[in-house]
């Protein structure tokens, strides 16, 4: 019966395709089979002596005999045709080792990585908050009263009448000083949002670092020693610095901290705007008010807070100009770091 002598055929080519040893076997094992006088070949030949009502079905096997026949002979010489480059490849030991790309962390990871590690080593823990904040925990137990003037410093993107993202990284300070008693030492990095017109300067979005520390007997002198040494540590020992008294809703008295301009040491340059000084940061002893806020005892605590934009920081110490370029991703900039 035909349709045994096909199977018979395609049990036979399966054993004579696995032996194959080289490519000058693969055009006899095409001859043999499909060739013009192959066996398959002679098969559709005597087709034309099967049964009128079984042609259908032996018809329909001798093709797909043929078919798989002529898929495997192709696989074959395709898999010889690689093996034989890739040998060429493999072989030649001369050929150069490829080159291969190492990543790197972006700048503000590496900015934030060094501060972290300068006040961890002064006693400071980190503490993380959620992005989207209640209004009370950004505003009101941070001394921002809902008529308060204040609040106009602050562009907000409002989710509805409850929550916003956040304006600032100093929620975590609430969010902290509610779940802890005193003494409180902690800086909280993240990102910010304010509604902003994005330029050279701003951003809708950025990363502060914001610190506080609550004990009793906490001085202004603290501060200022904490704050000097962070910048001795960041920028180096050569420079000079000053505190100018400023306004923050959530510290009394308040300032904002300068050094020398890295660029051109304090003589005015292009970077310092001719000044000589650099604002770095802000921060003041934290208000009494804020303290009530979170049910500590304003007689018996006091602290102060500071806080401070990543991205700013960053800017100082290179030269960069333009805060833009921190979120475009262009390897030409980032590969520097």
């Amino acid at each position: 019966m035909l349709l045994e002598k096909i199977e018979q055929v395609q049990k036979e080519f399966e054993s004579d395709i696995s032996a194959i040893g080289n490519p000058d076997d693969i055009e006899k094992i095409r001859i043999k089979y499909i060739g013009r006088n192959g066996i398959v070949s002679s098969l559709f030949e005597q087709l034309k002596d099967v049964p009128k009502e079984e042609k259908p079905l032996v018809g329909k096997n001798l093709n797909l005999l043929r078919n798989f026949v002529t898929s495997q002979i192709k696989d074959r010489k395709s898999s010889f045709s690689s093996d034989e480059g890739s040998d060429d490849l493999r072989d030649d030991l001369t050929l150069p080792g490829k080159k291969y790309n190492i990543g790197s962390r972006h700048i503000l990871t590496q900015t934030l990585d060094e501060i972290k590690l300068i006040f961890k080593g002064m006693g400071f823990s980190v503490f993380n908050g959620p992005e989207l904040e209640s209004d009370y925990n950004n505003f009101e137990a941070l001394n921002f009263p809902p008529d308060h003037p204040a609040r106009d410093m602050q562009d907000t993107f409002f989710i509805n009448k409850d929550f916003v993202l956040r304006t600032h990284t100093s929620p975590v300070q609430i969010r902290l000083m509610n779940s802890m008693q005193p003494p409180v030492r902690a800086i909280m990095p993240g990102r910010v949002y304010r509604n902003e017109a994005v330029s050279s300067r701003s951003y809708c979005m950025f990363h502060q670092v914001e610190g506080l520390y609550v004990d009793t007997d906490v001085t202004f002198a603290e501060l200022k020693g904490t704050l000097v040494s962070f910048a001795n540590q960041f920028y180096g020992n050569d420079l000079k610095y000053r505190f100018r008294p400023s306004f923050f809703p959530f510290t009394e008295p308040s300032a904002e901290m300068d050094i020398t301009c890295y660029m051109c040491k304090g003589k005015g340059c292009k970077i310092c705007k001719y000044s000589g000084w650099l604002e770095i940061l802000g921060c003041g002893m934290v208000d009494p008010n804020v303290f009530e806020n979170v049910n500590y005892d304003p007689e018996k605590y006091t602290g102060y807070a500071f806080g401070m934009g990543i991205e700013r920081i960053a800017m100082l110490k290179y030269g960069i100009t333009d805060i833009r370029i921190f979120f475009e991703n262009d390897f030409r900039f980032l590969k520097q770091f």
